[in-house]
């Protein structure tokens, strides 16, 4: 039987996942927040901080877009209903939001990347994602380089 959990521990509110190699690998060029559509299962493991989302990503399906590969744990106190792990789930988003993401997607190379999965000051469950396009080799580099150097620039003030 698993341990009983104080209520401090449940994340109410604030950040559950960030997919800190999305804004690395790609050039974000949109950012959409959008609603979940969870089980009752997901939302108790999300609370717990039990996702990943580095390996995700948006696609399209009859005209409505869905989150792949996102992974929720199952919850331990489960009782008879469950949740599969990385099933397919749906993105609330309006239908201007859809329609431009759609198009996105469609051109060569873009994707749709989750940044980062949180929830908002009512306790709704939110996913950022990315309508992005993958960097080439040498603009990594310039990331790295560009960092390197606000942090330099970081230590000079703060002498």
């Amino acid at each position: 039987m698993a341990a009983k959990l104080k209520k401090s521990e449940f994340i109410s509110k604030g950040l559950v996942a960030h997919n800190r190699r999305a804004r690395f690998d790609y050039e974000v060029k949109e950012v959409f927040v959008a609603g979940l559509v969870l089980s009752g299962t997901e939302v108790k493991s999300l609370r717990l901080g039990h996702a990943q989302i580095n390996d995700a990503f948006g696609v399209e399906k009859d005209g409505e877009i869905y989150i792949s590969n996102m992974f929720i744990a199952e919850y331990a106190n489960k009782g008879y209903e469950s949740h599969l792990p990385s099933r397919d789930r749906k993105l609330l988003l309006t239908k201007k939001e859809i329609i431009k993401i759609i198009n996105g997607i469609n051109k060569k190379g873009a994707t749709l990347v989750p940044i980062k999965l949180f929830f908002d000051e009512h306790g709704r469950a939110k996913l950022e994602v990315g309508l992005s396009v993958g960097k080439k080799l040498f603009d990594k580099r310039e990331t790295i380089k560009q960092r390197d150097w606000d942090r330099q620039k970081a230590r000079l003030y703060l002498k």
